[in-house]
């Protein structure tokens, strides 16, 4: 699993990665701004507090946060089963 080391907010509602695997590049969150909790973002200096929590998530406050698994995913293109091969499901003979 990748994690996430670094994260920076830039201009509009984009941030900046960086993991373990040396992959970075710019994700575009335009679609939750103002919406449920991410309507705090309204706030610039809430959205530019972005930063990678202790859990390893992508996160601006206590209580919002996003999965940097799914930010990995639309950075590379890939695929649920292509990062985590060993969710794949097993056939079960009954």
């Amino acid at each position: 699993m990748m994690r996430a080391i670094d994260v920076k907010p830039l201009s509009g509602y984009r941030i900046w990665l960086r993991y373990t695997d040396g992959v970075t590049g710019e994700v575009d969150l335009s679609h939750l701004a103002g919406r449920g909790v991410f309507k705090v973002w309204a706030d610039r200096k809430v959205f530019e507090s972005v930063h990678v929590g202790q859990s390893g998530a992508i996160a601006w406050t206590e209580d919002i946060d996003l999965c940097p698994d799914a930010l990995y995913m639309r950075l590379t293109g890939k695929a649920v089963d292509e990062l985590f091969p060993k969710l794949k499901p097993t056939p079960v003979d009954a």
